[in-house]
């Protein structure tokens, strides 16, 4: 008779869909009357797009953004017509039949795209994009000059629907950078030039962090993503965001060791004093930084307990000598990411976001979807 997948697992994942759904609720009300979408590409940051976006959804979100077309086909099979998916990256060539067939906005980045998009909508008069403006990022969005040129003859040109104008904010982490103010400038200008023209479109600029540098930054509507699973949007303050996440690596082993003796690859911890240590199932094949070797930590018993050595693929060692035998012990479960320790903690001691932490959580975990009801 097989065992519980949970029973076998090295490390399991626990994700509270209820404190995603509480998050977005959280923006939502602080942007209001701004509306709220929601960012669900790279699999909702690794925490699984589909049940995360059918929360989301049930507590009232209507549009959604993810980055790829193969992102949103497979959004689109969970979620109603009511729905809005837009792609960030745009249409690829040759796939304008594809957004349609699966009811999904292209955002378009450049003029090669809007041509391919103009000619689509030609003979799909309800195909929808949405517009990007580069105001300062220089990655995707249209440039100055290929605005100017789209402002003064090109949108005229075709048949369009456009559902949106957007650009993105390069620094919006860092509150008192003067780039902030500059983008939107440039982007509020561009706005009013499209409108005075006869452009007609619900206006984005502020993603996670941009929520937070004010009402102004919000327009017509807002694109959180890390902020919903739980990194903090407006650092250093204190993050207003609840975290959605608890990981636990499974004791494999627990071990007396000498002092002297070095512990993991590279012989780069050795025992001060006589000890024991606990190995747990987790490494960097999961997601779990290699750069926190030496670093970072755990919680067992309500006690932490250090990192000694390094990170390897699929092992990490504690220290675990300060606690009594019955609680360290093979089975027993070591806490990585809790309320206590989240995501931001961890990249810190990385040397990395919080939204790499996120995004590199492994596919070998087990993973536990709460609050699904709620």
């Amino acid at each position: 008779m097989a065992c519980d997948p949970a029973e076998r697992a090295g490390a399991i994942l626990e994700i509270d869909l209820e404190g995603v759904a509480a998050n977005w609720r959280a923006l939502a009300a602080r942007v209001a009357p701004a509306q709220c979408a929601a960012v669900v590409k790279a699999d909702a940051y690794g925490l699984g797009a589909v049940p995360v976006a059918a929360a989301l959804a049930k507590a009232g979100c209507r549009r959604f953004f993810v980055a790829t077309l193969d992102e949103g086909i497979a959004l689109r099979r969970v979620l109603a017509p009511a729905n809005e998916i837009a792609v960030f990256n745009g249409p690829p060539p040759q796939t304008a039949a594809e957004f349609a067939a699966h009811d999904l906005i292209p955002v378009l980045n450049d003029p090669a795209q809007i041509e391919a998009w103009q000619r689509f909508a030609a003979d799909a008069p309800a195909a929808g994009a949405i517009l990007h403006l580069d105001t300062g990022m220089a990655r995707l969005g249209l440039t100055p000059r290929e605005f100017a040129a789209f402002a003064d003859a090109g949108w005229r040109r075709g048949a369009i629907r456009w559902r949106g104008l957007m650009s993105h904010l390069a620094c919006a982490d860092e509150p008192g950078h003067a780039l902030n103010a500059l983008q939107h400038s440039r982007f509020a200008a561009a706005r009013d030039r499209l409108a005075a023209l006869g452009f007609s479109a619900p206006a984005s600029l502020a993603a996670s962090s941009g929520i937070f540098l004010g009402r102004e930054y919000h327009f017509d509507f807002v694109r959180p993503g890390a902020a919903l699973y739980g990194v903090n949007p407006h650092p250093p303050a204190p993050n207003p965001m609840r975290q959605v996440l608890r990981l636990k690596g499974k004791i494999v082993q627990v071990r007396e060791i000498d002092r002297g003796e070095s512990v993991g690859y590279g012989a780069s911890h050795i025992m001060e004093t006589r000890g024991r240590l606990a190995t747990v199932a987790i490494g960097y094949a999961d997601g779990w930084p290699r750069s926190l070797s030496h670093r970072g930590g755990g919680r067992l018993g309500g006690a932490h307990i250090p990192l000694v050595g390094r990170v390897s693929m699929d092992l990490v060692v504690f220290d675990v000598s300060a606690l009594p035998e019955e609680i360290a012990r093979p089975g027993a479960f070591v806490d990585l990411l809790d309320a206590e320790y989240g995501v931001d903690r961890a990249a810190a001691d990385a040397g990395t976001i919080g939204y790499e932490i996120l995004t590199a959580l492994g596919r070998r975990y087990h993973r536990a979807y709460r609050g699904e009801s709620g």
